[in-house]
């Protein structure tokens, strides 16, 4: 049996990473990934994934506060 992949191209680019910490959203913008032209999917080098856990670990200042909505999937 022969498996084939499909072509992936991954290009760099700045996306906005979210991430839930004690009940409260994260949003984390301007973050360097690889982006798969063909998925969507996110790759992060190790460099980058450190930088994130720092920023949420020293719970700095954040550059702006924003009002998001929520809804239930009900």
């Amino acid at each position: 049996m022969v498996t084939t992949f499909p072509k992936e191209t991954f290009i760099p680019e700045k996306v906005t990473y979210t991430i839930e910490v004690d009940g409260k959203l994260i949003v984390i913008e301007n973050v360097p990934a690889r982006v798969c032209l063909e998925t969507g999917e996110q790759l992060f080098s190790a460099e980058t994934v450190e930088r994130i856990q720092q920023l949420i670990r020293n719970k700095q200042k954040p550059a702006r506060v924003m009002e998001v909505p929520v809804f239930e999937f009900a």
